[in-house]
């Protein structure tokens, strides 16, 4: 049994591979200006994090430590072959700092039974920085304690957890002595128990 062939599939003529190469071309060369355009578009977005967020912060960080050759120079001091004295260094970019020794606290949620034991310094470029502390040692230390007692065991032990804790002590300081004159702290002790 032959069937006759539909008239309207003599009428159009079967395309040939190279009509069919060529209406693809379009489509396929569209697919991939996403592709390029990521390629090129990404590391230029890396390069504009990293210099206009990533360094700033870091450098923000970094201006409050004091680097080795600031360091060793009160070492050659002692031995004279240093050029100022540690008075000396005052002017311009001073740094001024103010210790608390021995501070303990309870930890939170430990019902007593856990401590924290630590001595640190803060430091600033506010010239007052150490009178504001002594004339309101009882309020900052009082202040410090709160900060300190407000961490739990868990908290403590978690990586980075001393920036966390330097960070909540610079603010509260900041905001109780009603201006920006801490700028870090360091801890010289740090022991949990």
């Amino acid at each position: 049994m032959a069937t006759n062939p539909d008239p309207k599939e003599l009428e159009q003529p079967k395309p040939t591979p190279a009509d069919i190469a060529s209406a693809k071309a379009p489509a396929a060369s569209a697919a991939w200006i996403p592709a390029v355009g990521a390629i090129l578009i990404a590391p230029a977005l890396c390069v504009a994090l990293v210099q206009f967020v990533l360094v700033p912060r870091f450098q923000k960080r970094l201006v409050g430590i004091p680097l080795a050759a600031e360091a060793a120079a009160p070492a050659a001091d002692a031995t004279g072959a240093g050029a100022k004295a540690a008075g000396d260094a005052k002017p311009g970019g001073a740094v001024n700092s103010f210790d608390f020794t021995n501070v303990v606290v309870n930890l939170s949620g430990t019902m007593g039974t856990r401590y924290l034991k630590t001595s640190f310094t803060v430091t600033g470029s506010d010239p007052a920085l150490k009178d504001a502390f002594e004339s309101g040692k009882a309020r900052l230390t009082d202040v410090t304690l709160n900060v300190l007692s407000a961490f739990s065991l868990a908290e403590l032990e978690e990586p980075g957890a001393k920036n966390i804790l330097r960070d909540k002590l610079v603010t509260a300081y900041n905001q109780t002595l009603g201006r920006h004159a801490v700028d870090q702290v360091y801890f010289s002790d740090f022991l949990i128990q």
